[in-house]
């Protein structure tokens, strides 16, 4: 029976940590699977639900975090090496870049058959300066030499990482779009619905707009306080904002919302009738989504965001920029109305095309849920990983 070791950055809630246990519990019985990660940042919500809703073990190392410190990934360094040689993996397969560095060096120190790495988003722009860039370009080219397989999550991310980032040769590259259990998001809505909005005191006659992610800067929350402003002051509707997540940033955002004349609800300092309301981290996405009218996604920098992915399964109309992978998970001007990057004026107009056209938003809201059933389904991604594997051993052994 091969043996896979797979290796994540972090359980921190989010894609990749899903796409990991569903490939830990659900590969078929000829592969066996060990599970190692990382520790969730302290801006960041822990996933270790996910992992203890499925029944899976998985080791935790906690010196690997998501910032560089030379002592703790020397010692995760170690640490994977020494799973290395206990387990004896066929393969070790990692996801996203600190998993991707420290576990592909001990991999290659410690001659496994089959090194494979997913790109879950890259940090080639909008992250580190030019000098920064360029330095974590060529380890990773060095590293997807001695990679057997790397997967991309969408045609347009492999685009960028072979043709304009010159990670690898693109007969190195597979595109595997990730996969999720959307079927939740189409259960018990109305009730899902009705919850949220009471929770959060939103009135019928609202529109309430949810951005969900991390407050770190490539989000570029500022920017959706200046759009949400603007779509205050000439919409025909009362409009609110979900500031759905945490991080370093909070602080920051919320006082720039209220330098702009807006009021904000925190979970510290709860406001009644806030514009804006920050709820911390969120477990259940479905229930956000149920509750909402309009997704929003401001980012510099995307490669496939999991909550436009969830947004669709929940029939909820999209407003987000066009960057990174997203024209491969959304369908443009069905289900989603893509602007300018940085651009809170073009922003702001297709939030109030939504926000006035209930009719667009009903019509917007038909599409999501077919396009993305299967697509993004774990199934497929089980499906498609698993003919990946089977190749490569098979190309090992022969």
């Amino acid at each position: 029976m091969p043996k896979i070791l797979r290796i994540i950055n972090r359980f921190n809630l989010g894609g990749p940590t899903y796409n990991v246990a569903y490939l830990t519990k659900y590969m078929s019985p000829k592969y066996e699977t060990l599970l190692v990660g990382g520790m969730s940042d302290k801006h960041e919500a822990c996933s270790d639900y996910i992992i203890q809703k499925l029944g899976i073990h998985a080791i935790k190392i906690p010196e690997m975090m998501r910032e560089i410190n030379g002592y703790n990934d020397l010692i995760t360094y170690q640490k994977i090496k020494n799973i290395i040689s206990r387990y004896k993996p066929d393969i070790v397969h990692t996801h996203a870049s600190k998993a991707g560095f420290l576990g592909r060096q001990a991999a290659i120190k410690s001659n496994v058959p089959i090194i494979i790495h997913t790109f879950h988003g890259h940090i080639f722009h909008s992250y580190f300066n030019k000098h920064k860039t360029t330095v974590f370009k060529k380890i990773e080219q060095n590293l997807a030499s001695k990679t057997d397989a790397i997967i991309a999550i969408s045609e347009l991310q492999k685009h960028e990482l072979c043709s304009i980032h010159k990670i690898a040769p693109e007969d190195k590259f597979r595109v595997i779009p990730l996969g999720f259990d959307l079927d939740r998001f189409q259960e018990n809505y109305q009730n899902k619905r009705e919850k949220f909005r009471k929770q959060y005191s939103i009135n019928d006659n609202e529109i309430a707009i949810s951005i969900i992610g991390r407050l770190v800067p490539v989000k570029n929350h500022s920017m959706f306080i200046k759009a949400f402003l603007i779509a205050k002051d000439n919409s025909e509707k009362k409009i609110k904002a979900l500031i759905v997540g945490d991080g370093e940033l909070r602080n920051g955002i919320v006082e720039y919302a209220f330098s702009l004349g807006l009021t904000c609800s925190t979970p510290e300092n709860l406001v009644p009738d806030a514009d804006i309301i920050f709820t911390s981290w969120i477990q259940e996405a479905d229930t956000v989504l149920a509750g909402s009218d309009i997704t929003a996604l401001t980012s510099f920098n995307e490669g496939t965001p999991v909550s436009l992915i969830e947004a669709q399964a929940a029939n909820t109309p999209i407003v987000s920029t066009n960057v990174g992978g997203i024209e491969d998970v959304v369908l443009k001007d069905k289900t989603a109305l893509l602007t300018q990057t940085d651009n809170p004026e073009d922003f702001a107009v297709k939030l109030l095309k939504l926000i006035n056209d209930n009719e667009l938003r009903a019509e917007m809201s038909k599409y999501g849920w077919e396009f993305v059933k299967n697509r993004f389904h774990y199934t497929r991604l089980v499906s498609d990983m698993e003919k990946l594997y089977d190749e490569l051993l098979l190309k090992y052994n022969s």
